[in-house]
């Protein structure tokens, strides 16, 4: 009897999200190799341990790899980076990315489909967007409170909608088939101005007035705050050509009252000083909206305030910090 051979995965960036998802699909039975930096003897000794509240999950044997010379080509990058690691990809993609395979984008903003895109090859990309409460607490230890899904869709060059293809289907299948919930779109940019009616206010503000996602919520003058900078979201989406539902802003702020206390992603970098994702998640989409004739003045007030505070934290150590 003839099997279908997995799909090979590799890893690119083992942290709060790569891990996750990278330890789910080892789980399931696929071939997964993990890129790591400062984490790699650690996880290569003692695997990675996740701490989650749907049941702890421990992989004791990973494979690991500290440089991309050394991994196998694989059918599936997926890259979990933080965006401002990218620059490292021009190097690790040609490495690491079989003849036809894909390169799945899971990060947050607008424009990073375009950007591996020049690397890879247009045909070569998709994209991912994470609804997934996961934090790194340690080399190879996560914390994970929750998940929702994730949101797959293929690139098409000019932000066009791909439709659902066949190979996003069966990538979809294989997260599956890991336990990880999926759900498909037909429109990539879409979906990347939705996450961004979160991500925008929800990131910066965090920040910018030291507080998790439950403060933020329980002043009024925040919550209105926060609804006006979706609303600008949602303006420059549809000024963009990329309509967002009315109540789909809505959902978003509704869905956020009912979270648990939440420290965003960009919080931790900011306290950790590492660099924050400014460029991605507010410099692109302001550059996107100027374009289409868009005013943004909350967004481009809190993308200055991010880019002073992003200035007074320490330098980063030296080379890559794929995690």
């Amino acid at each position: 009897m003839n099997t279908i051979k997995k799909r090979t995965y590799a890893i690119i960036g083992t942290g709060a999200v790569g891990a996750f998802y990278g330890a789910k699909l080892q789980l399931a039975g696929f071939d997964v190799h993990f890129l790591l930096h400062k984490d790699f003897a650690h996880v290569r000794d003692h695997g990675l341990r996740i701490l989650s509240s749907e049941g702890d999950l421990v992989i004791p044997h990973v494979n690991a790899y500290a440089d991309p010379r050394s991994m196998p080509p694989c059918d599936v990058v997926v890259v979990s980076l933080k965006t401002t690691h990218n620059k490292i990809l021009t190097d690790v993609l040609p490495r690491v990315l079989n003849e036809n395979g894909v390169v799945l984008m899971l990060q947050n903003g607008l424009g990073i489909e375009e950007e591996i895109a020049a690397i890879a090859g247009a045909h070569s990309v998709m994209g991912g967007l994470c609804f997934l409460r996961s934090n790194k607490i340690g080399p190879g230890l996560l914390r994970h409170t929750g998940s929702g899904y994730i949101l797959l869709g293929d690139y098409a060059l000019g932000g066009k909608a791909a439709g659902i293809t066949l190979r996003c289907k069966a990538i979809a299948e294989d997260f599956s088939q890991a336990g990880i919930s999926i759900r498909l779109t037909e429109n990539l940019r879409v979906a990347r101005w939705q996450k961004l009616v979160w991500n925008i206010p929800y990131n910066g503000l965090s920040v910018a007035l030291n507080a998790r996602t439950d403060r933020l919520m329980q002043c009024p003058s925040t919550r209105a705050l926060i609804m006006n900078i979706m609303r600008e979201v949602e303006a420059a989406a549809a000024a963009c050509g990329h309509p967002i539902p009315p109540e789909f802003v809505e959902e978003m702020f509704h869905y956020t009252e009912g979270m648990e206390p939440y420290t965003t992603s960009m919080k931790i970098d900011f306290d950790e000083k590492r660099p924050m994702e400014i460029e991605a998640i507010y410099g692109n989409p302001l550059r996107a909206g100027a374009e289409a004739g868009a005013a943004m003045p909350l967004i481009e007030m809190l993308y200055q305030q991010l880019k002073y505070l992003d200035s007074l934290a320490d330098p980063p150590s030296a080379g890559p910090e794929p995690e």
